[in-house]
């Protein structure tokens, strides 16, 4: 199970990577954390119990977060100045 939770920081990673090559930098940097997260549970060796209540738990925040940063925050097609 820590193995997927490297997958996740590396794919997380990918992601941050992609958002700051496109000048989206705070969800670059919010990216940035999680692959930082994710790749320290990785190395705790939980429980498989625990780690799918840590991934529940990441879900939930991490959805009402994007969804509240692309509807109240973000401008559509604006990208570069």
């Amino acid at each position: 199970m820590e193995r997927m939770y490297r997958v996740l920081g590396f794919w997380t990673g990918i992601f941050a990577v992609l958002f700051f090559v496109g000048s989206m930098y705070e969800m670059a940097m919010l990216f940035f954390a999680q692959t930082g997260v994710f790749i320290a549970l990785s190395y705790l060796n939980l429980s498989e119990r625990t780690y799918i209540y840590i991934f529940g738990a990441y879900l939930t925040v991490f959805f009402i977060g994007f969804t509240y940063y692309t509807t109240f925050i973000m401008v559509p097609g604006l990208g570069e100045h």
